[in-house]
């Protein structure tokens, strides 16, 4: 989730546990070999055995068009330390779909072929190489020979957003496409889409057959997902009391690493994420979006966390 899930995020969900396994936002590769920095910067947990602070492994994730960039921007992932590598064919974003990156490889599965081919032939064995897929680009019966493609290039598994990139994200999702491609692959397939509480979650492994899921919006919208879906906590919308205590932490964390324009950014963000699931960060929310000025936005929100 590019814009979204940075490592202070991946921090701030991964410490409260629940999560097996996540990924960077989409490093945008084209015909340029990144540089050790640049993977650091969207990974620092590379300095920790690939690993957020709570040891949750971390892939990294690439998005592109051509198969020899990636490779090479792959095997130095690799050889950085880098958990495992996770191929974006998903991606609905018209800037990204229109630069040849994201959902409009699905239009054609010889090049999802040909890059996770390249990819898995850059790295070590040992190495795991997810693919992620939506349905389709316009069309789900995509879905299918993308799914064949993942498979013959060798990919370790393959998550499927079940929407095709024109349905975006609007409800519903369409959790009956993965038996029918489960029928064409034997790779391991996750599902994604749609899957916001426990009940979601029953209900796409009953019609998806899956047992593994990714979950990405539900996480930002309640943080405490990850417990309700493994039954640690009761099936209900986040608490209030549970939830507030994350937000002073994550501002403090954005404005050490990052700078107070970023933190007032990605909070306001993360508090507008958090209202479509409570009522209270809504109001938090209403009451500290119109400040721009980062002084001014921080003693607001303290005076409103502490009120």
């Amino acid at each position: 989730m590019e814009g979204v899930v940075d490592w202070i995020m991946r921090d701030t969900l991964t410490r409260l546990g629940g999560i097996d396994q996540c990924t960077t936002e989409f490093i945008r590769v084209t015909q340029y070999l990144h540089s050790e920095i640049v993977f650091r910067k969207f990974c620092p947990e590379l300095r920790m055995n690939s690993r957020t602070p709570a040891g949750t492994p971390v892939f990294v994730q690439l998005l592109g068009g051509q198969p020899e960039p990636l490779a090479r921007n792959a095997e130095r992932a690799a050889r950085m330390g880098a958990a495992g590598i996770d191929l974006n064919f998903g991606c609905p974003a018209k800037t990204v779909n229109r630069h040849d990156g994201g959902a409009s490889l699905l239009k054609c599965p010889d090049r999802v072929l040909q890059i996770v081919k390249a990819v898995r032939a850059a790295v070590p064995a040992t190495t795991p190489v997810t693919v992620k897929i939506r349905l389709g680009f316009d069309d789900p019966n995509a879905c299918f020979d993308n799914a064949l493609a993942a498979e013959e290039g060798g990919a370790s598994s393959l998550t499927v957003h079940c929407r095709t990139r024109t349905d975006g994200y609007k409800p519903p999702a369409h959790w009956e496409w993965m038996p029918k491609i489960r029928e064409k692959v034997k790779l391991p397939l996750v599902a994604n889409g749609e899957i916001w509480n426990r009940a979601d979650l029953e209900r796409c492994r009953e019609v998806s057959g899956c047992d593994r899921f990714m979950i990405g919006r539900g996480a930002i919208a309640n943080p405490f997902v990850f417990q309700d879906l493994r039954g640690w906590r009761p099936a209900q919308a986040p608490l209030w009391t549970d939830v507030k205590p994350l937000i002073p932490g994550f501002f403090a964390a954005c404005t050490d690493h990052i700078n107070d324009h970023f933190a007032t950014s990605r909070t306001k963000q993360w508090l507008r994420a958090l209202s479509t699931k409570n009522q209270e960060a809504k109001e938090l929310f209403d009451g500290v979006k119109t400040y721009r000025k980062p002084r001014e936005f921080q003693s607001e929100l303290e005076r409103r966390l502490l009120s």
